[in-house]
């Protein structure tokens, strides 16, 4: 008989492993790789109409299909190679958001070649340090903030698809720029 105290995690990190682990060990924690930073973008905009688990359960495939997040091939992606995304079933074969991907690819690389950094010119919007929030239930925690709104609304600027406040602020959370770790799970005292 085990003595081990289970683990108290976030009401939605406890339906599978993919859940789990990306619970436990990536959402979050403050991200600052422009790679990284990009994927999980990207990742985000196909989230859009589904559930996180679905692309949890598809990210090693999605990563592999579209050049693992690099920016400057998927901006050569032809006809031919869209073609090819569409067929891959173990993507998301939605038409706009592989294209989102790619026009994606170009903003982003506009936006690193102006601003420097992709890592530089998000977290400025929270002077570099993670907004920690204190909530209690799964029900408090916002589908989007004024932040995230405006954090959208510069994105879309810039030519950046599927970036809607709802999809940033899911962002805001897996880069670790807003920790909404709800103040009982275990991953809220380590991240603060």
């Amino acid at each position: 008989m085990s003595n081990e105290i289970p683990l108290i995690r976030c009401g939605w990190a406890d339906a599978n492993t993919f859940e789990r682990d990306y619970h436990d060990n990536e959402w979050g924690v403050p991200v600052h790789d422009d790679n990284k930073l990009f994927e999980l973008l990207i990742l985000e905009g196909k989230q859009a109409g589904l559930s996180w688990s679905t692309i949890l359960k598809k990210r090693d495939t999605i990563s592999e299909a579209f050049d693992y997040f690099n920016a400057e091939k998927i901006v050569k992606y032809d006809q031919n190679k869209i073609n090819e995304l569409l067929n891959n079933e173990g993507i998301i074969r939605n038409k706009l958001k592989v294209n989102a991907v790619i026009a994606n690819a170009k903003a982003y690389l506009a936006l690193v070649d102006e601003y420097g950094t992709f890592d530089s010119f998000l977290w400025k919007y929270v002077n570099y340090e993670p907004i920690r929030n204190v909530w209690t239930e799964i029900s408090d925690v916002p589908a989007s903030t004024e932040l995230s709104a405006l954090i959208s609304k510069d994105l879309k600027k810039l030519g950046f698809k599927f970036v809607g406040p709802t999809t940033i602020y899911a962002y805001m959370q897996a880069i670790g720029m807003v920790n909404d770790h709800l103040v009982k799970c275990f991953r809220h005292s380590m991240l603060n």
